[in-house]
């Protein structure tokens, strides 16, 4: 039977890394057996990558660093992802492809059908069976990231207009593929915003949707 494939968007400081611990959790305690991962990263080679695209220099260039997020992608569907689905599992993921489309696309500026043909040929055309959006201010979640312990990555470091242009293009691939998306109010309580992940998965676990294959 095929698993389930879910992927965990939005902006810095929206909150979405805690709740997808939170649903692991809750999964095992099911019974399930979640694969948790992230991009980029999730393997040897990607998480390698994750280190030169987050420290603050020497930064690359808005082609070299989606070039970098590809790399990363393509090796971690590969390895990690298809085998964990085909093996049934629910696969749980800190963003995928629609970052690139929103932080590449409109944050950088790069033409959003290179992405989309390059985000297909890394991934196989492997499509969550659900996106979860986790929708906040630039304002509030960088305020949140500022009270964060820890150093501050390159991401963290952009002007709130690259901010407000990566939220307003989630937001539009959201409008479009509402069978795929569903929006959550990144303001509310961790509490809050667990229970209402929650109900948006029991409803994909049921039927085990799985991921769509788009070539």
């Amino acid at each position: 039977m095929p698993g389930l494939f879910v992927s965990f968007e939005g902006g810095e400081g929206s909150g979405k890394s805690t709740q997808i611990t939170r649903l692991a959790t809750r999964l095992q305690a099911l019974g399930h057996d979640p694969l948790v991962t992230r991009e980029p990263g999730g393997t040897p080679l990607a998480e390698s990558i994750r280190g030169l695209l987050l420290q603050a220099a020497p930064a690359p260039g808005p082609m070299t660093e989606v070039l970098l997020m590809i790399a990363a992608r393509s090796d971690l569907v590969s390895t990690t992802i298809r085998p964990a689905l085909a093996a049934g599992r629910v696969v749980l993921c800190d963003r995928y492809t629609d970052s690139t489309l929103a932080y590449q696309g409109a944050g950088r500026g790069l033409e959003s059908s290179m992405l989309v043909q390059w985000n297909r040929a890394a991934t196989q055309g492997l499509t969550p069976g659900l996106t979860l959006l986790f929708d906040v201010s630039p304002e509030l979640g960088l305020a949140r990231r500022a009270r964060a312990a820890g150093t501050a990555n390159r991401l963290d470091l952009e002007p709130e207009a690259f901010h407000d242009r990566v939220r307003a293009r989630y937001l539009e691939l959201a409008e479009a593929e509402p069978e795929r998306f569903v929006v959550l109010d990144a303001a509310l309580s961790p509490e809050q915003l667990e229970t209402a992940v929650w109900a948006a998965v029991a409803l994909r676990l049921a039927p085990a949707t799985g991921a769509r294959s788009v070539v």
